[in-house]
């Protein structure tokens, strides 16, 4: 499968070459075409790795991710161009951190609106789903990496399909034995809203490695 990823930061990267191990061609989008980062991550991960603009990789993608910083991550979305995700899935893994206050981050996006629900409006023919955003990089594509898989994922989205589809990739690719499907993208408010918790939890564990598990 050809598959764009949106970002040559460390969440990009850490999903492409995943992406790239299972035999996927993968082309990571930066800002600019030739991104040092970018660049090396390709030469890292062999023939089936390349780089391209945002709009190169959106246009290349049958599927695409969003791994951008947060707040640039709509201007990321404007500069893939609607017409080259006019109809794919995006999987939007972007958290809204603010960092102009330092340590901890918080939220930009409040409470009564989500970045997931920003890019599906930027983007209204393209089937966005909320996903992977509760979890470090490694855990993303590696369930396993936690308690033998035995915790949650969360998915949000407006097209029923579409979250059925992420959710058997997941579950094929990354290893994800538990995906709760929330509703409709407003549910992103919620899973965008857990990156506080998440920071506490990390602070108290001294590690990423970790999840959550609803247990009923």
């Amino acid at each position: 499968m050809k598959i764009g990823v949106l970002g040559s930061g460390m969440v990009g990267q850490t999903i492409g070459e995943k992406l790239v191990t299972l035999g996927h061609e993968v082309k990571l989008g930066s800002r600019q075409s030739g991104n040092e980062k970018a660049l090396a991550w390709a030469q890292k991960v062999g023939a089936k790795g390349s780089t391209g603009t945002f709009a190169e990789a959106s246009a290349f993608g049958e599927l695409v991710f969003n791994c951008t910083l947060g707040s640039a991550s709509l201007e990321a979305l404007a500069q893939a161009g609607a017409a080259n995700l006019k109809g794919k899935i995006l999987i939007d893994v972007a958290v809204p951190l603010d960092f102009s206050k330092g340590m901890p981050p918080t939220l930009f996006t409040g409470n009564t609106d989500s970045l997931g629900e920003a890019a599906q409006r930027l983007l209204p023919e393209t089937k966005v789903v909320k996903s992977l955003n509760t979890v470090n990089c490694n855990v993303m594509v590696d369930a396993m990496r936690v308690g033998n898989g035995e915790h949650d994922l969360f998915v949000a989205g407006n097209d029923a399909a579409a979250k059925a589809e992420v959710s058997e990739r997941l579950r094929a690719w990354f290893g994800w034995k538990n995906v709760i499907d929330l509703g409709d993208i407003t549910a992103s408010r919620a899973t965008e809203s857990y990156l506080p918790m998440w920071l506490r939890l990390y602070g108290a564990l001294k590690t990423a490695d970790f999840n959550v598990r609803v247990v009923r």
